[in-house]
């Protein structure tokens, strides 16, 4: 059994486990939320993230336990840190305007791609970087080749197609973590 520190806003609120069972890892989390609300626990690695779930309330705390194939761990790389956060903002916060997002990026085809696309979102993850790009279906989309990399979300309200890239600039898929927004 391993522990991880769990945070919200970089305080430290918890201790949640970690355990392999065979081709699975078990996530235990159990803490005291900063407020009434709902939230949601996440597991974050050293290359990405993993939604573990809403809390259910225990009591003066609330908890989750869930079970994830090697499959959904692998991609996160090491785990380093839990975090807590609320439902309501989850994938909309930590976005940062990117006017000139052909800049973000080592990669020709990438950069190329990028020119002059405008209303771009970045934010950092781990050790890649995700990329929000506004989707409008009756626009030209910079990325279509890579349209299968990429998930649909509101932030703010607006719909963006968004990547993840790791360092490398490569495409990462899209992690099914509930936060896609249907049309």
């Amino acid at each position: 059994m391993e522990r991880f520190p769990m945070l919200w806003e970089g305080k430290r609120i918890g201790e949640p486990t970690t355990e392999k069972e065979a081709l699975y890892t078990c996530f235990s989390v159990r803490c005291r939320p900063p407020g009434a609300g709902l939230w949601c626990a996440w597991a974050v690695g050293e290359r990405g993230e993993l939604r573990l779930g809403v809390l259910e309330p225990a009591g003066d705390y609330a908890a989750i336990s869930r079970r994830f194939s090697e499959r959904m761990t692998a991609p996160m790389g090491t785990l380093v840190q839990g975090q807590l956060r609320s439902v309501e903002s989850a994938g909309e916060t930590g976005w940062e305007t990117a006017p000139e997002p052909e800049r973000l990026f080592h990669s020709p085809w990438l950069r190329r791609q990028l020119h002059g696309a405008q209303g771009v979102l970045t934010r950092t993850e781990g050790k890649g970087r995700r990329l929000a790009l506004p989707y409008d279906e009756k626009k030209p989309f910079p990325l279509t080749s890579l349209f299968c990399f990429s998930a649909l979300y509101r932030i703010e309200g607006r719909r963006y197609v968004v990547f993840t890239f790791d360092k490398e600039d490569w495409p990462v898929p899209p992690r099914g973590d509930g936060r896609q927004s249907r049309r």
